[in-house]
């Protein structure tokens, strides 16, 4: 390889792109292009019916948030229809993602429009300086938000002005009344009961077929669910409604379990069973997760979230994990052959809360 091959490293060499300081002011200053005056800034009828279209839009707004407010109050939350394309839907969502959809892009459109015809469109440079905060400064701030206010035709067209904040304004109400309303209805004292009642037969879960003591052999597991809310017995128009359904299937899920009755150890656990045939809840009480894995050996219930262990020989008290209370009791006897309920649990299922005693 020749020398005039060779490349040579040079620490000292200047970068290709490298620009000598006295060179920066061969360069002109460009300049900003000249301001191209839109026709609302010449033709005060066009400004005005940009006016009008802007103040359509925030009054579209307008009506969005009070349709809103007003389905939220009166629309009943189980009205369901079938809906073109979407299907058959809970008509009362529907109602509320429109008008607070119509609200916001009222809202945006409107803000939108008035920034593209109204406000000013000048460019502006502002040079960077020190920062300072005295007197002068500060009424310079003052007078170029002034000159805003002004530039933006807020003192000559007062509806803009007036209905951007009423679109603004009624438009956090929904929100309030999303926080205010816990995102539906106040639970009341839902947390503490189920939709078990006296006779009430308990049900194969998903076929819904009715359950005698000869069906449930010894060491067998049934998932079990109320009558009436599962199976073709749920699907009437006299049933329940859907939402109903799922809430039972939330709340009121059951295990069923036949122990020998010897190895039982609490007598409420023997007299609110029948011949070793015990309920209780499938819900865990930590966290609400379904427990639903049984071991036959040791009569031990656990929930495969969090390992909580509860012992069905001994009023499934736990005896390992998390849980800190026993899963509830269902009691049941028998009526007209069929596994019926005597009542509800006597305690509240599922997680503890504040107002838990």
């Amino acid at each position: 390889m020749s020398e005039d091959q060779i490349a040579v490293h040079d620490p000292h060499a200047k970068p290709a792109t490298y620009v000598e300081p006295e060179a920066a002011d061969r360069f002109e200053n460009p300049g900003l292009p000249p301001h191209r005056p839109r026709r609302a800034d010449v033709d005060d009828d066009a400004a005005k019916r940009a006016e009008r279209q802007v103040t359509t839009l925030f009054g579209l707004s307008i009506l969005g948030t009070l349709g809103f407010i007003v389905a939220y109050f009166l629309v009943d939350p189980e009205l369901r229809a079938s809906v073109l394309v979407i299907g058959y839907v809970n008509l009362y969502h529907v109602i509320l993602g429109l008008t607070l959809a119509m609200s916001l892009l009222g809202i945006g459109l409107g803000a939108v429009h008035w920034a593209k015809t109204i406000m000013p469109d000048t460019e502006v440079v502002e040079e960077r300086h020190l920062q300072a905060s005295d007197e002068e400064a500060r009424n310079e701030a003052a007078g170029v938000l002034s000159q805003g206010y002004r530039s933006a035709q807020l003192h000559r067209r007062p509806m803009l002005l007036l209905t951007a904040g009423g679109a603004l304004g009624l438009f956090a109400l929904p929100l309030a009344l999303q926080v205010a309303g816990g995102l539906g209805p106040l639970p009341g004292d839902a947390l503490e009961h189920t939709v078990w009642r006296k006779g009430m037969r308990l049900m194969i879960d998903p076929s819904g077929t009715p359950i005698t003591p000869e069906m449930v052999s010894q060491g067998s597991v049934i998932h079990v669910l109320p009558e009436g809310f599962v199976g073709e017995s749920s699907h009437g128009e006299d049933g329940p409604s859907a939402l109903e359904i799922m809430e039972a299937k939330a709340n009121s899920s059951v295990l069923l379990v036949r122990l020998n009755p010897e190895q039982i150890k609490s007598q409420k656990q023997r007299d609110w069973g029948v011949d070793g045939i015990v309920a209780y809840s499938k819900i865990c009480t930590h966290v609400g997760c379904p427990v639903a894995l049984y071991e036959r050996q040791t009569h031990h219930l656990l929930c495969p979230c969090h390992q909580s262990t509860f012992d069905m020989t001994d009023d499934c008290k736990v005896i390992f994990g998390p849980a800190k209370r026993p899963l509830p009791q269902l009691p049941i006897t028998v009526e007209d052959g069929y596994l019926v309920a005597v009542d509800d649990f006597a305690e509240p299922i599922g997680p503890s809360y504040w107002e838990r005693g």
